[in-house]
């Protein structure tokens, strides 16, 4: 594995662990789940939504995993058990670091294979982008559950 792409597995692997850390330190399963104020996304659909994004983004279209993402339930489904979160947490990041594994350095300048932005961008680019979405969704997470799990 090439420098760039160990220290992105080493970041993904980092702040997945943390996810996963953020999950677990809720002291009621219920307070995942709490909307209030101002406070658009509960801290169980944030979790969904970064689970789904890296599966389809990282190890479906690099990897070829058979993932198929449901972006609407990320957002829509409610009450799913910290038990499943943290197995898709788990899933995620066992499909986040073998496919960054099995990446070839050379690919890392080609053109993602899908545009998203409207513009084009390398496969780099945009995993550089996959993890800051990554850490701001857990900033946001981690603030929710301080804030929140009283």
């Amino acid at each position: 594995m090439n420098n760039a792409i160990q220290s992105l597995s080493d970041l993904f692997e980092r702040d997945l662990d943390r996810l996963l850390q953020e999950v677990k330190a809720y002291k009621k399963e219920e307070n995942l789940w709490i909307l209030e104020g101002e406070i658009a996304n509960t801290a169980g659909n944030l979790a969904l939504h970064l689970c789904g994004n890296l599966r389809h983004f990282i190890g479906a279209m690099l990897g070829g995993s058979s993932y198929i993402r449901q972006r609407d339930d990320e957002f829509g489904l409610k009450d799913v058990k910290r038990s499943e979160l943290i197995s898709q947490i788990k899933e995620t990041k066992k499909s986040v670091l073998d496919t960054l594994a099995e990446l070839p350095e050379e690919k890392l300048d080609e053109i993602y294979p899908v545009n998203v932005f409207g513009k084009e961008m390398t496969i780099l680019f945009f995993l550089i982008h996959l993890q800051s979405h990554l850490n701001y969704h857990l900033g946001q997470l981690n603030y929710h559950r301080r804030l929140l799990d009283q």
